[in-house]
């Protein structure tokens, strides 16, 4: 048997793994989310949502597509190395970005990160809830 501070080691490390993987689900969905809310017009603005780790990612050169599944793709190859301590950004640098958010577009008149950002912490428990099952 083991003993009692073994037995909360192994707690802590389950405990650890699961809000780690609770922050990499959480940040994958955010990144959907305003992947998925933002308008497509020619598609370039739903294809250059970038991730970028310490540091923001202000590369604006993918080419359009009305899917965003270069965005989603971005975002999940940088979550699946993400390590806890760093920083995660998901960011969109293209210069009508600011204008998109605050209501240029009728199509997503409400933004896409303020709208995404409102529902932060129920996407973070169902991550949690989903990680600890």
């Amino acid at each position: 048997m083991a003993s009692l501070g073994e037995q909360l080691r192994q707690m802590a490390e389950r405990k650890k793994a699961a809000i780690e993987m609770a922050v990499r689900k959480t940040v994958l969905d955010l990144g959907a989310s305003m992947v998925e809310m933002s308008p497509v017009d020619t598609g370039r603005f739903k294809n250059n949502w970038q991730y970028g780790v310490n540091a923001i990612n202000y590369d604006a050169s993918r080419s359009p597509g009305t899917s965003g599944a270069d965005s989603l793709n971005a975002i999940t190859t940088g979550v699946a190395s993400w390590k806890p301590g760093e920083t995660m950004f998901i960011t969109n640098s293209l210069p009508y970005a600011y204008r998109l958010e605050n209501g240029w577009s009728k199509k997503a008149p409400n933004g896409m990160v303020k709208v995404t950002l409102v529902n932060f912490e129920a996407h973070f428990n169902r991550a949690l809830r989903e990680a600890q099952a």
